[in-house]
This record gives structure tokens, C-alpha cells and sequence, in this order.
């Protein structure tokens, strides 16, 4: 080992850090009934009745190479996967960030079937600080580790309310006091029987059809767009439509004179889209960027004045809309279902006020849920930029942690 001056820390390799060896076929001790996790090379692969390492880290050997699993307990590691020690020198905690650092999955990509050797996994060279100063960097970094795993916790209880309530706010509706009806079960009168099934008796059961603008009819977009009209008019693709959005950064531009041949599936900003061939029942808003924009022959335009479009495109996703589209989702290389049978989707309609209560009601979960998100998004991104400036010295941590006592000796106070 060598030892820079200006860090003050040791240069080593991970052989230096960490006992290196690799795992074992199980053979007779696999016992899928047994009690003892078996580790493949990116986590639990079964169970063994015995145990050959623990604890300490794992890293994939083949197949998911380069992998890091933390082991807290004992285990039996395969021949899948590589084990590490941490030794004497070496906290524990701090050796998961150490490992991190050294980045061994690059060492996949060197050949051409992936695979991370006992000896090269040893060679990766890392920056190892004093054992003191090795404790207040694991600290500093746990602290985000817990803050990101309770808010993506937070993040999976909110998805399971929301789906919940999803479906209370779609089946049940909301009263005049604002308050979710009881339901069927328990007041049956509320209620009244419907081709969708039991529906509060102030809603209607209609077609798709029947709320959109006669003026802008369900219509599909432009057959052979072209391959690009620099300065053009964007083009939505299916392609563009996922995660409930419509993706800017990579939209075709067609001609303006295929966009006038095309006039009658122009888009408004509002508009709710519908793709209908490939991957069907993808549903996005048209923003106010795309005002005037087109689309292609894969995407239905649904131009909504006969609820809140917020409401009917989160009633698409009910049990008897998605089995309809699904029944009528014809095809074998490329499925899609036809503007008829769009135009045919059954839908609940509430009254109008009632249809903007449960939407608003549905969009106040969905920004919550999207806070949440961004949230432990800039969780990830700070600890990606702290991890690397603990782990090369460009910060140190002693400042860090004296700064923190001194704010709370001072609070103290």
C-alpha cells in the first residue's frame, strides 16, 4: 500500500480491503425447504440446510456480474458469486460504500460473456481513510440510505391507498357532502344495476362515444408520416405514450403539407389520447405545447366534453372497460383495436360536479404520490454525489460531523 499525503489515506486494492474467494455448488445440501438462503449472483436463488459464508458481501460472478449483495447473516454462496470479508482494517458498514466505489460491474463489459473474476475483482484499486474517519462516512451515508428506504416505503403505502380508493371513487362515487357513498353491500338503495355492473343511481352508463365532441369525432391520426421535416409539425407516436405522459424529447416532425392532409386529427391542448394498435390502452393529455400537433394512425384523439376527461380516463382502466378493449384487441404480430369499437367503450357518467370531485380527488393522490417521487429522486442524487465526494476526499467527513455537533451543542444550549 502506499499512502498519499494530501488525503492522509491508504491507496489499496480491494484484495487489500477484503478476503476474496469464491462460492460453491451446493450439491446435496440444496434443500429448497431448508432454512439457509442460497445466493446466486443478484440475490436469493433458494435454500441449503447448511451454510459456507456469512457475514459479509457478495458479488455476482456470472450472469448478474458484478452485483453487490449485502449478507447479514449466514448463507450458502454458489458458484454464481464471489464472497468478501471485510478485514481487521475495514468497518463493516463503511465496506458496502468502499465496494460501491470500486464499481465492479465495469469489470463485466471487458469480455465479451460476463464475468468478474477473483483476480480482477481483487485488483480494483479504492481509497481507504482511517477506521475513525471510515465509521463517520458510513454514518453520514446510512442517514441517507434510511431517509431513501422510509420514503420509498412511504412511496409503496401511498400506491396501495391510492389504488384502493381508485377503485372506491370509480365504483362508489362521492355524495353531496363530499364523503364517499357507503357501499352496495351495506346501502343497496344508493345503488341500481348497470351493464357495468352496480353503479350509483345518480350515474348513467353510456358510451365513449357519447362524451365526445360531435365537432372533433374519435378519429386516428396520419398513416405515413414521413421520416422527418426539420422545422415540421410534431407527430405523437405510441412510442412517446408511457409512464401516463406524452415524452417530448424524441418526437417526429412531419411536413406541413402531410399535417393538412391530416387536419382532422389536430390536437388541442387537453385532448385525451388513446393508443389503439401495438401496445393498446396507453392513455396520455395532450399539453399545451403540443397545441395543433398530429398524431399517427396508431393513436385515437378523444376530444372530451361529457365529464371531466380526468375522470373517463381513469374509469378506462376499470374491470369492464379494460375487458372490453382487450376482447376487441384483434391481431397476431400487431394487435389493435378499431375507432368502432373505441367509440363503443362502456363508461360510467356521473353528473358533471361529481365527475370533477372524484377527478380532483384522484389528481391530489397522483401529486402526492409524484411529490414522493421527486423526492427520493433528490435523495438518490445527493447521496450519489456525497458517496463520491466522501470516497475520493474531496470532502472530508470530520468537518461535516463537527459542523453537525457544534449546530446541535448550539441548540442544545
Amino acid at each position: 500500500m502506499s499512502e498519499p499525503q494530501v488525503l492522509g489515506w491508504a491507496d489499496c486494492t480491494l484484495a487489500d480491503c477484503f478476503r476474496i474467494d469464491s462460492g460453491s455448488a451446493p450439491g446435496r445440501f440444496r434443500n429448497d425447504a431448508a432454512s439457509v438462503p442460497l445466493m446466486g449472483a443478484n440475490g436469493s436463488i433458494g435454500a441449503c440446510s447448511t451454510s459456507n459464508f456469512g457475514p459479509g458481501y457478495i458479488v455476482g460472478r456470472v450472469g448478474a456480474a458484478g452485483a453487490i449483495t449485502r449478507v447479514q447473516g449466514r448463507v450458502w454462496a454458489s458458484d454464481n458469486a464471489l464472497t468478501l470479508e471485510p478485514k481487521g482494517d475495514v468497518d463493516r458498514e463503511f465496506a458496502h460504500y468502499l465496494l460501491l466505489s470500486a464499481k465492479p460491474w465495469g469489470l463485466a463489459t471487458v469480455t465479451a460473456q460476463p464475468l468478474v473474476t477473483q483476480s480482477n475483482l481483487g485488483a480494483l484499486r479504492v481509497l481507504l481513510p482511517s477506521y475513525g474517519e471510515q465509521r463517520a462516512i458510513a454514518q453520514v451515508l446510512d442517514t441517507l440510505d434510511t431517509a431513501i428506504s422510509e420514503t420509498e416505503a412511504l412511496i409503496d403505502k401511498l400506491k396501495a391507498v391510492k389504488q384502493g380508493l381508485l377503485h372506491d371513487l370509480l365504483t362508489r362515487g362521492i355524495d353531496t357532502n363530499g364523503q364517499l357513498r357507503p357501499p352496495q353491500s351495506e346501502a343497496p338503495q344508493l345503488y341500481k344495476e348497470s351493464p357495468l355492473g352496480w353503479i350509483p343511481r345518480e350515474w348513467e352508463a353510456v358510451e365513449l362515444n357519447q362524451l365526445i365532441d360531435p365537432k372533433r369525432p374519435v378519429v386516428y391520426g396520419i398513416l405515413m408520416p414521413g421520416y422527418g421535416h426539420p422545422g415540421g409539425v410534431p407527430v405523437v407516436k405510441v412510442k412517446d405514450i408511457f409512464d401516463g405522459k406524452i415524452h417530448l424529447n424524441d418526437l417526429l416532425l412531419t411536413s406541413p403539407q402531410i399535417d393538412r392532409e391530416y387536419s382532422r386529427s389536430r390536437l388541442k391542448a387537453g385532448d385525451l389520447l388513446l393508443t389503439i394498435r401495438g401496445s393498446v390502452g396507453r392513455t396520455a393529455f395532450v399539453p399545451p405545447v403540443l397545441d395543433s400537433a398530429n398524431i399517427t394512425q396508431d393513436t385515437a384523439r378523444l376530444a372530451v366534453i361529457g365529464t371531466d376527461a380526468r375522470f373517463l380516463r381513469a374509469y378506462l382502466g376499470m374491470a369492464v372497460p379494460s375487458r372490453f378493449i382487450a376482447t376487441h384487441t384483434l391481431g397476431v404480430a400487431v394487435q389493435g383495436i378499431n375507432l368502432r369499437d373505441v367509440r363503443r367503450i362502456p363508461i360510467a357518467r356521473p353528473s358533471g360536479l361529481e365527475a370533477k370531485a372524484i377527478a380532483d380527488e384522484i389528481q391530489s393522490q397522483e401529486q402526492r404520490l409524484e411529490s414522493e417521487s421527486l423526492s427520493v429522486a433528490k435523495l438518490r442524487l445527493a447521496k450519489a454525489g456525497l458517496m463520491d465526494d466522501l470516497l475520493t476526499g474531496r470532502v472530508r467527513v470530520t468537518p461535516l460531523l463537527e459542523s453537525v455537533q457544534q449546530a446541535a451543542a448550539q441548540t442544545g444550549a
